[in-house]
């Protein structure tokens, strides 16, 4: 077993090669495990699910309006959700699931919590939206700029990829340059630029390229190693003058999770001031997440411009970025960088976003976060060890990911070792058991303030059966 710290944190990623041989009482347990998960098995049914799959595909492209969704990576057909509260879900057919995906990062402070949902019925009552000016989207921008270290203007957007298209927009604009360069394996939206080898849904599925995106796009678009500083500098040095902006998950979470190396952050800040290029954060789903201020205050790492969303609007699509003063001083109407959206601002998402900062705000609550993350991350590693299955855990503070292979993981290449069949194996023994992941070996899992130490014990113990499900395919 092997356990590190990112840079400058408190909250590390840990790292578990693991192994261990059979006994007879360790095979009497498995087998009993097993019989368990069978039962559960046979007691699941899918029948309303797969009825409305089978409908939807007729109306809406592969059934789904998101694909990951579609669960192909993992087998199997998708859950339809009918309602969920706290850190449940509970599906049409009336299953019910420990929730570890979170809505992929929004429901923080769990699903349904009474603040949250008071919040948004309250401002509905007042009208849900305006297209004009309202209280609430001064509200929410103050508490960006307090807990944000380096944001200092903010814009309200409608979604993560939005933002990440606004604030490269902006980028060029105040430099003058039309290059961005990212990693592989990061993921930051679906516009035509940055889906050169994306992480999320691309790698899952297979595509890292799309369909649609013309050459001159790609070309625009330089892609680094995540982790690797030296192909970072080989390329600015290769486009000398011209690299408008480095853009950056600081932890990367859609190529499954993976945190920064030691020095890799800050030694892109350097980088970035040398090339005079701007350094831009992601903090779509490390914003308010693994920190009150995000990645930026974990690490203690400047960012020029910060792209965030999910949290921030509190299960309500939302997106905003924001920086330095000067430079979001250029963004329409106060300068000429042009940036417009009829729902910015929305005021149920303003409402349901500053109800869920407030919640995140209590004493105590990231405190909660890391000890949930860690004590499920561990009994994760003990239940694969157990079943004499091979992986790796990677984890900082309520962000996780199990990856099925000895590791390290540290980057796009070593995430892609990874056993697929194998995490779809595991992945169906969980759901089938009453745990839902990330139907993806390339997300991250994500822990609520509402998941209890009992949810964290009942998911393990369902994990035992589904590594011994995995050993047995093999």
């Amino acid at each position: 077993m092997r356990c590190g710290t990112p840079e400058g944190a408190n909250r590390g990623a840990c790292a578990f090669a693991l192994s261990s041989v059979e006994s007879e009482g360790y095979t009497r347990a498995r087998d009993a495990r097993r019989e368990v998960a069978r039962r559960i098995e046979d007691r699941m049914r899918t029948d309303l699910s797969q009825k409305l799959f089978e409908h939807a595909k007729s109306r809406i492209p592969g059934g789904v309006n998101s694909p990951v969704r579609a669960f192909r990576a993992v087998g199997g057909d998708p859950r339809f959700i009918a309602r969920a509260s706290g850190s449940r879900l509970v599906d049409v057919d009336g299953n019910e699931y420990i929730d570890l995906l979170g809505s992929w990062g929004p429901m923080i402070v769990g699903h349904a919590h009474p603040a949250v949902v008071s919040a948004i019925a309250d401002a509905a009552r007042r009208g849900t939206s305006y297209g004009a000016p309202s209280p609430g989207e001064v509200r929410l921008a103050d508490v960006v700029v307090e807990r944000m270290p380096w944001v200092e203007r903010v814009r309200m957007v409608s979604s993560g990829t939005e933002a990440c298209m606004s604030a490269l927009r902006l980028a060029r604009a105040a430099t003058g340059r039309s290059l961005i360069l990212k990693f592989e394996g990061c993921y930051h939206g679906h516009s035509d630029g940055l889906l050169v080898k994306a992480g999320s849904g691309a790698t899952t599925l297979g595509v890292p390229d799309s369909p649609g995106v013309t050459p001159a796009q790609a070309a625009e678009t330089l892609t680094a190693l995540y982790n690797d500083l030296g192909s970072v500098r080989a390329l600015l040095d290769a486009h000398r003058g011209q690299v408008a902006a480095i853009i950056v998950e600081p932890v990367a979470g859609n190529m499954g999770l993976i945190p920064p190396a030691a020095g890799f952050l800050r030694g892109l800040r350097e980088l970035a001031d040398a090339a005079g290029s701007l350094l831009i954060f992601d903090e779509v789903i490390t914003g308010f997440r693994v920190s009150a201020g995000g990645a930026q205050a974990l690490y203690g790492v400047r960012p020029d411009l910060t792209t965030m969303g999910k949290i921030l609007g509190g299960g309500l699509p939302v997106g905003a970025y924001g920086g330095r003063a000067d430079l979001m001083e250029r963004v329409s109407p106060a300068g000429p960088v042009y940036q417009a959206g009829t729902l910015s601002g929305n005021p149920l998402a303003m409402a349901a976003g500053l109800a869920t900062l407030t919640l995140l705000a209590e004493p105590g609550v990231y405190e909660l976060l890391e000890a949930r993350g860690a004590r499920l991350a561990s009994g994760l590693a003990e239940a694969a060890s157990a079943a004499g299955v091979e992986v790796t855990v990677n984890r900082v503070g309520s962000l996780m990911t199990v990856f099925f292979q000895p590791g390290p993981v540290t980057d796009y290449a070593s995430a892609l070792r990874s056993d697929t069949q194998g995490f779809g194996v595991f992945f169906r023994t969980m759901l089938e058991g009453g745990v839902y992941l990330p139907p993806s070996q390339f997300e991250a899992a994500m822990v609520s303030t509402a998941l209890t130490e009992a949810d964290v014990d009942r998911v393990v113990e369902i994990a035992r059966s589904a590594f011994d499900a995995v050993r047995a395919s093999r």
